[in-house]
This record gives C-alpha cells, structure tokens and sequence, in this order.
C-alpha cells in the first residue's frame, strides 16, 4: 500500500503538469487570431470594431467626380451699348486674352449602388448641371454615368452606370423609421478626393428642420462627416442603408462638426419616380403654420399639436372640400399631424388622384374632410407661410445646446448658417458657414421663422442687409437677391 508520501508526490506532479499543460494552451491561443470583434465592459451592446462592416460596405460605395462647362464669356464686361455695341471687336482684338474664357469646373461627392443594373443614389447638388459624371468603383474602375432624376426639393438624385461584366454590390436599404437616438450608425464617403473613409458615431437626433425647405427631415449624427462625403451612404450596424449624408455644420466650415442625412425612407418613396426622370408631388392647397402658446389661448386649443391654416388657395382641393383659414389639421389621411412640419412631407408623398380624409379643429369641435390630392405645379408649393421667401442659397437653424457647444456659445439664442451653397447670391456676399445671423435690414433675429418672414418681402435685384457675428466680432454683409 503507498504511503501517504508517495501519494502526495503524485499529487504535487499531476498538478504541475496540469499547469504547463493550462500554460500552453494559453499560449497557442494567444496566437490564433480573433475573429470575432471585441466588445465593451462599459457598454456592452456597443460594436467594438466596424471593420468588418467596412469591408462589407466599401464596394458599393463609389466616388463621384463632376465637370460643370462655365461660360466664360457670361462673366464678361457688359458693353455700354448693348451686344452690338460698336467697340465691341476694339475689347476682342486688344483684350480677347485677358477676356474670361469657358472653364471647366470641378466637384466631387460620394454615391452607393443599389442595385445589379447600375443605378445609384447620391445628392442632387452633387450631379445637377453636370456636363460630365465619372464613377469610381471601390476597385478602381470607373464608368461613365448620366443623370436619370433630380429632386432639389429634397436633394435627392438618380444616376446610373453600364456595369457591363463588372460584378457590382448594391447595399440593402433599411427602414430609418425604426432609428432610435443614440443608436450607432457608419458614414462612408470621399473626402476631399482621398478615397473611400469611415466615421462612425450615433444618432443624435431625429426629424430636425434646418431650414432648408419644406420638406426638412434630417437625421442628426455625430459620426464625422467631411467635405466629398455628400451623397454617401449612413448605414446601421446591420449594414443597411438608413440615410444619405447631405449636409455639414461645423464651427470652421471643415471635417468635424454635425452631420445631417437624408432618411432613406424619403429616398425610397421617390425612387419609383425618380427612375421615370421626374418627381410629382401632391398638392393640398394650403399654407400652414406652427401653433404658439399664444395662438393656443387665442383658439381654445387643448394644446399645441396640428398646423394651423394660415390661407387656403383658391380653387385648390383644400377649399373645393370645404376646409377654411384657421382650421387645425391633426390628421392627414390616418396619421397624426404633430406640427407644420410633418404635414407637407405627408401631402407631398401622396399619390395624385388620391382621396384622403383631413381632420381639422373648427371652433373647438372636430370636422372631417374628403380631399382629393391635386398635382403641385410650378410655383405651388405645400410649405409653411414663413417659408415663401427668395432663393438666397443658405441654410439657418435654430442654436441648439450641441451647435452652441461646437460654436463655444454661451447661450443658444439667434440663428447660425449650417451651410451655404456653392453659385449663390449669400456666397457671393461672402456669408459663411458657423456664421450667426443677428439682424436683417437692422431688425434684430432671434428664430429661424422670424428670419424667413424678414427675407420673404424681397424681390430679385433687391439688397439685403445683414448684421452677422463671426468669431468674437460682427460685421455687415451686403447680400443682393439674383
């Protein structure tokens, strides 16, 4: 029989080498490599690499690179005379080469494919008056495109190239409906020329209005979003599509700021109608407004939900069904109206011909309305009564607590530029980005409606004033309507 010496000896070895075996086993794992992404301790449902959703993407995202053919001779000195002046051929002949020649213009942005036969997605400001589109795949390989539909009303744009025996991917296209804040979300674009670049960050918020028309309804992000990235794609962790980037605040006009996508359940809407190279919106035939504490007193209203009708067109379907200025409508075809804001995207997205009941507030009681959905022609337009202003190529918004943090305000009154378009009579006037706008004609500015009512009385060839902050001083800017 062993003794318990011996036993205890055995005992000792097994457990040593138990413990080189552990160590081993420990070691070969180490260098094997990890195939799935780490995680985090803090936030365990937060992705701890997008790497993979990366490789996955980037072949369906493409470059875009556009030439605009700028007449040279539009910008030339105005004869005294007319065209047919006579000292016309003296300038050609002593000063044809100091003349402006035609140009070529160039731009670039970022599209996503979506799917086999070559159509593409991208902004409408991207492609518009393009004479050339070029298209770089993510292997090098570029193509031709042409534009198939424009919508600059939403900034939207269909283009499309002949893959040939080239095997494209197109990217799945998500529900933004169902993006809540602080969900995470990878933008995908080509900054500044470089290449295909991923940012990654969350939702900040949904359903923001920028002023940039009537149909406003951005997703907000603070995923990194730069110069070249417009058109590209915002994708879930899923690595579907649930926004297309569009536009850009930060405080130097540069790479890192606040991002705003266009959701792509209004890309999807419009898509049947963009591949058919136009865009028809419904038209309701009234002009709205949001409703304030004090028109809330005034009407007898339970609380401040619907759009109030500021004036009903004539002859339009609104007022062929019977509803009149000063109505409250709470809802549209089924679904709730929350503000003015929400009620034109849903009448715009309406097939024409369409019969849909309204719901209005008249006089504290409910009424219901059958109206049938007319065309939205020419100057028409579904927006809110302070949006009828001039074209003057910028966007405002209202000073958030996040753009006053990015800005280093110390309040989050007044209104700032969020973006200013490329050609346009606020570029020319040297308005920029981060700017913040403090008076118009001298009249002081503190909200975005308050802004566009100012602006809505000018005319072409009229000038407007405007006292603007940037940085730590103010300055007047002189900004002539076209």
């Amino acid at each position: 029989m062993p003794s318990n010496r011996n036993i205890s000896e055995k005992t000792n070895a097994v457990r040593f080498y138990f413990f080189i075996v552990c160590l081993i086993a420990l070691a070969l794992a180490g260098s094997v490599p990890a195939t799935v992404a780490q995680t985090s301790s803090i936030l365990p449902e937060a992705p701890g690499s997008f790497s993979q959703l990366a490789k996955d993407i980037s072949p369906s995202v493409v470059n875009i690179s556009v030439v605009k053919i700028v007449k040279g001779r539009q910008m030339a000195p105005s004869m005294p005379f007319g065209p047919d002046d006579p000292f016309r051929d003296f300038f050609d002949r002593f000063f044809g080469d100091q003349m402006p020649r035609d140009f070529k213009q160039r731009g670039l942005g970022t599209g996503f494919i979506i799917d086999k036969e070559g159509y593409i997605l991208t902004n409408n400001h991207v492609v518009e008056k393009a004479d050339e589109i070029k298209v770089r795949l993510d292997n090098e390989k570029e193509f031709s495109a042409t534009v198939v539909g424009l919508d600059p009303k939403t900034d939207l744009a269909l283009i499309k190239i002949k893959p040939g025996n080239t095997s494209i991917v197109p990217l799945p296209l998500g529900n933004s409906d169902k993006l809540e804040v602080g969900d995470w979300v990878v933008a995908i674009g080509n900054p500044f020329g470089l290449g295909n670049t991923v940012t990654a960050g969350i939702v900040s918020a949904k359903y923001r209005h920028i002023g940039s028309g009537p149909y406003d309804n951005f997703i907000q992000t603070d995923a990194s979003i730069n110069p070249g990235n417009s058109g590209g794609p915002l994708v879930n962790v899923s690595g579907e599509v649930v926004g297309i980037n569009s536009a850009i605040f930060s405080q130097t006009g540069g790479s890192i700021g606040i991002g705003f996508a266009i959701p792509i359940n209004m890309a999807k809407d419009l898509l049947p109608q963009l591949k058919k190279g136009k865009v028809v919106r419904g038209w309701l035939g009234v002009m709205i407004q949001n409703i304030s504490p004090e028109l809330v007193e005034k009407l007898n209203l339970k609380d401040d939900k619907g759009a109030l009708v500021g004036h009903v067109s004539e002859g339009g379907p609104a007022e062929k069904a019977g509803i009149a200025r000063g109505d409250v409508i709470v809802s549209f075809d089924g679904k709730d109206v929350k503000n003015s804001s929400e009620l034109p995207i849903m009448v715009a997205s309406t097939p024409v011909g369409k019969t849909v009941d309204v719901d209005v507030i008249r006089k504290g009681k409910i009424k219901t309305f059958e109206v049938q959905i007319e065309e939205l022609e020419g100057e028409q337009e579904p927006k809110e009564a302070s949006e009828a202003r001039p074209a003057l190529g910028l966007t405002v918004a209202k000073i958030t607590p996040e753009i006053a943090r990015n800005l280093g305000l110390s309040d989050t009154s007044g209104i700032v530029v969020v973006n200013v378009e490329n050609d346009t009579p606020a570029q020319e006037a040297g308005v920029e980005q981060g700017d913040i706008i403090l008076e118009v004609d001298q009249t002081q500015i503190k909200t975005v409606e308050q802004f566009n009512r100012a602006i809505s009385a000018y005319k072409k060839g009229s000038t407007i004033l405007l006292l603007v902050r940037r940085g730590d001083g103010t300055l007047y800017l002189t900004l002539k309507v076209w």
